[in-house]
């Protein structure tokens, strides 16, 4: 694609316009193992920005610390390009073998001031745009830990608030402490789940829906056949990546190929085209460490699933195996 032709999506009700594709930061420092392919930061997250992909989307659990020092390096002097969120109230550490380890949420509300302090120091700059408290913290009333947050908003720190894996009573309850401009969760053609919960209730308050995973996690593009990640890939540790269930789910990658097919597009062009064709709120994240990738995801922006194409893949089986 040619230089910021990725059309745009109002992120929520009177929110900035942003790429209809967003750009997922986790693997650029976690999670994922470095290749011979695998390009910096900079010059990916410089790349997204000349496409138009300008939803940034990074948190402070993910390496501990390092991806928002990593995501602020490569903004640089971009901000103004940049609408910038992250999230805080999931507490990690670096295990034995020095892998990042996550020991649970954290909500209470002295724990996210500090956070969103660090995370404003860690990134380099003067605001963030959008502000997600990573997990409900079971704890800790959510309209304590959303009231800590609103002071962000108050102070000038944060623009915007954000939740992740909100059930809709937790939902309900954080709108009532502050407006909920965005709820990031799992979405995809194998996590399915939310379609009647989280993505209806955004669209019902005029909130943006930040799809994570939307191409599951790699699973989708139909690079896995018949190959289960390296066991220091942290998708080696999930149920749907064992061989048995990767074999299962062939029959979803195979359907997905077929519309790929039909359209002259790749699998995980259709994989986010059928994401995207949820609602105009919804901006999925697929991360990359890639200029390659980030070229194709960037593609599915302007590919239009015939109805046809929607019901097949609406028609498409559960995948064998848990999210976790």
């Amino acid at each position: 694609m040619s230089a910021r032709t990725v059309p745009t999506r109002t992120l929520w009700n009177d929110g900035p316009e942003v790429g209809a594709i967003g750009l997922g930061c986790m693997g650029m420092t976690w999670a994922y193992k470095a290749d011979d392919q695998t390009q910096s930061p900079d010059r990916v997250i410089g790349h997204a920005l000349d496409l138009g992909v300008n939803f940034i989307d990074t948190a402070d659990v993910y390496g501990p610390f390092t991806n928002e020092e990593v995501v602020g390096k490569a903004i640089g002097n971009r901000r103004d390009e940049v609408i910038l969120a992250t999230k805080g109230g999931l507490v990690s550490h670096v295990g034995d073998a020095g892998e990042p380890v996550i020991s649970g949420p954290n909500g209470k509300p002295d724990h996210l001031r500090q956070a969103i302090d660090d995370s404003l120091r860690r990134l380099g700059v003067d605001h963030i745009d959008l502000y997600y408290l990573h997990r409900p913290d079971p704890e800790v009333d959510v309209e304590d830990s959303i009231g800590a947050m609103a002071e962000a908003v108050q102070a000038g720190k944060v623009r915007a608030l954000g939740v992740s894996e909100f059930s809709v009573e937790q939902l309900d309850r954080a709108q009532q402490v502050h407006p909920i401009s965005a709820v990031q969760s799992e979405l995809s053609l194998w996590t399915r789940d939310h379609l009647a919960t989280s993505l209806k209730w955004t669209q019902d308050n005029g909130a943006a829906f930040v799809p994570f995973s939307p191409l599951g996690r790699g699973f989708l593009t139909g690079n896995f056949r018949g190959t289960i990640p390296a066991a220091d890939d942290f998708r080696s540790r999930l149920p749907r990546f064992s061989q048995d269930n990767l074999d299962a789910n062939l029959v979803i990658v195979d359907a997905i190929a077929g519309v790929a097919d039909d359209l002259g597009a790749t699998p995980a062009q259709v994989a986010l085209a059928w994401v995207l064709a949820q609602g105009e709120h919804v901006v999925p994240i697929p991360g990359t460490r890639r200029t390659t990738r980030l070229d194709e995801n960037a593609g599915a922006a302007t590919l239009t699933l015939s109805p046809d194409h929607l019901a097949a893949l609406d028609a498409l089986p559960a995948p064998a195996g848990g999210r976790y």
